[in-house]
């Protein structure tokens, strides 16, 4: 398949891009040539192959919950620039208090 220079301007304006002539025509070819590319897949025989999401096996890559004691409330304050009450104390955003 190949494409027109008006389909490639139109591809174009959809991703926001401005093409000089020489890459309108450098574009054409190669999104010419990518989907000649997929008529030829289309060509395959898939009939016997079934439907795939992936062809790596899959696997869990998140590690084991393992559960531990909290932080002692004293070691995280710690290094607060400002404490008050057991809690964090911040500058106000919305004015004084």
């Amino acid at each position: 398949m190949t494409l027109s220079q008006e389909e490639v301007r139109h591809i174009a304006a959809l991703a926001r891009l401005e093409l000089s002539p020489e890459e309108l025509a450098r574009y054409q070819e190669q999104l010419s040539s990518i989907l000649a590319y997929f008529e030829q897949l289309q060509d395959l025989d898939t009939t016997t192959i079934s439907p795939t999401a992936t062809v790596l096996p899959l696997r869990n890559v998140m590690r084991a919950d393992t559960p531990f004691p909290p932080t002692p409330r004293e070691d995280i304050l710690a290094n607060a620039p400002d404490a008050e009450d057991n809690c964090f104390r911040v500058p106000p955003v919305m004015g004084e208090v």
